[in-house]
C-alpha cells in the first residue's frame, strides 16, 4: 500500500542543512564569546533536532557532527584550560554521542507519528467506504421492499387482466373471419375492417407484453447458481444474436478478459439481464452504431460492461434510470432496467450506468467472483 504521507526521513534537504549549520555556527560563536563561563551546550540540540525533524535522519547526523566540531573549536580557541587536555575532546565526543541519540530517538518518534497518521487515515477511509456501502445496501433493501409490494400488486392485476385479453384476441380472430365472409357476400373490399382489427390486435399484444413483463418482474424465480465461464456464455449467446445486430446495422464488438475465472451465477437470469441491456442499446441506436460487450477482472469481483454509441442520457435520467415504471421510450414498461438491477442484486452485485448525451451509454455489472477462481 502506498504511503498517504510524504516521509522526510530518506533524503536530506540542502536548504534545511544550510540553515541548521548556520545556526550551529552562531551558537558556537556565542560559546566562544562567553569563554566557557556559562555552559550553553544544550542549545546545540536545537538545530540538530530541527534538522532531523525537517530534513531527515541524515541531515540530523550531519548537523550533529558540525555541532561537535563547532563546540570543540569554540572551547579550544577560547582560552579555556581544563585539568587535562583530553577533556575537551572527550566532552566534544559526548556531545556528538548525545546528539546521535537524540537524532535516532527523534527520527523513530517521527516514523511512529507518520505511521500513526497513515493508520488513522486508512481506517478513516475504510470507515467511510463501509458507511457508503451500508447506505447503498440500505437503499437497495428499501427499494427491494417497495418493489416486492408493487410486484405483488402487479401480479394480481396482471393475472386478472390476462384471461380477458385472451378472450378479446380470440374474438378478434372471429371478427376478422366474419369481415372476410361479409366482404365476399357484399363484394366490398375488407381492407378497412382488417386495418381496424389489426390495430386492435397490436394494442392487445402490447398490453399482453406489458403484463408478461409485470409477471416476470413480480415472480422472479429463485436463483440456480453454478460455476460458469462467463466469457464462453457471452460469446455463444452473442453469436446467436448476430442476425439481430446485422438487421439493426450495429457493429458487435467483444473485449473478454482471458484471465477471468468462474462466476457462481444463474446463467439464464444473468443472460436475461445482459440481453435487456443489449436491447436498450439497440433501441438507442436506431440508425446503427457500435455495441461493445466486455468483461474484466478487478480484484475479487468481475466487471461486465455493455456499451453503446447511441443517443445517451442526461445526468438526471441516469440518476432515475433504475426506478421502476420509469421509461424513456414511448412504449416501454419501465421495468427492463429494474429487472436487470433486481437480478444483479440477487447475485450479490450491483449495476452502474454512465452516459453522455450524443455519445452513448455504458452499463457496468459488478459481480463477486467464485472463490478459488
Amino acid at each position: 500500500m502506498r504511503s498517504l504521507i510524504q516521509r522526510p526521513l530518506s533524503l536530506p534537504k540542502p536548504g534545511v542543512m544550510v540553515l541548521a549549520v548556520v545556526l550551529t555556527v552562531v551558537i558556537g560563536a556565542v560559546d566562544y564569546r562567553i569563554g566557557g563561563e556559562i555552559h550553553i551546550t544544550a542549545f546545540y540540540l536545537v538545530p540538530i533536532s530541527w534538522a532531523c525533524w525537517t530534513g531527515g535522519r541524515k541531515t540530523g547526523v550531519f548537523v550533529a557532527v558540525v555541532a561537535a566540531v563547532a563546540w570543540l573549536i569554540a572551547h579550544r580557541i577560547s582560552g579555556y584550560q581544563p585539568r587535562h587536555p583530553a577533556i575537551v575532546y572527550w566532552n566534544s565526543l559526548m556531545l556528538f554521542v548525545l546528539s546521535i541519540v537524540v537524532v535516532y530517538l527523534l527520527s523513530a518518534f517521527q516514523t511512529a507519528h507518520i505511521y500513526l497518521e497513515e493508520t488513522v487515515q486508512q481506517r478513516t477511509m475504510a470507515l467511510k467506504a463501509e458507511i457508503a456501502e451500508r447506505k447503498r445496501a440500505e437503499a437497495a433493501r428499501l427499494q427491494a421492499e417497495r418493489l416486492a409490494t408493487v410486484g405483488t400488486m402487479a401480479a394480481e392485476v396482471a393475472h386478472e387482466v390476462r384471461n380477458p385479453l385472451g378472450s378479446i384476441t380470440l374474438n378478434l380472430d372471429l371478427i376478422r373471419k366474419e369481415i372476410d365472409r361479409l366482404a365476399e357476400l357484399a363484394r366490398h373490399s375488407p381492407e378497412e375492417g382488417r386495418v381496424l382489427v389489426n390495430d386492435i390486435r397490436e394494442e392487445v399484444h402490447r398490453i399482453q407484453q406489458v403484463i408478461e413483463d409485470y409477471l416476470q418482474f413480480a415472480r422472479l424465480r429463485d436463483l440456480k447458481r453454478k460455476p460458469l465461464r462467463i466469457n464462453e456464455l457471452l460469446d455463444q449467446k452473442l453469436a446467436f444474436m448476430q442476425a439481430v445486430f446485422d438487421e439493426a446495422k450495429v457493429d458487435r464488438r467483444t473485449e473478454f478478459d482471458p484471465s477471468l475465472g468462474s462466476v457462481n451465477v444463474d446463467a439464464d437470469q444473468l443472460w436475461q439481464a445482459v440481453l435487456n441491456l443489449i436491447r436498450n442499446g439497440l433501441e438507442a441506436m436506431p440508425g446503427g452504431g457500435v455495441i461493445t460487450v466486455s468483461t474484466r477482472r478487478d480484484g475479487d469481483q468481475m466487471l461486465l460492461q455493455v456499451k453503446d454509441t447511441g443517443t445517451g442520457m442526461t445526468e438526471q435520467q441516469v440518476q432515475q434510470i433504475f426506478k421502476p415504471f420509469l421509461s424513456t421510450k414511448a412504449k416501454g414498461t419501465g421495468l427492463g432496467l429494474t429487472l436487470v438491477q433486481q437480478i444483479v442484486t440477487e447475485h450479490g452485485g450491483h449495476v452502474e450506468c454512465s452516459s453522455a448525451v450524443g455519445k452513448g451509454s455504458t452499463f457496468t455489472i459488478f459481480l463477486p467472483l467464485k472463490e478459488g477462481s
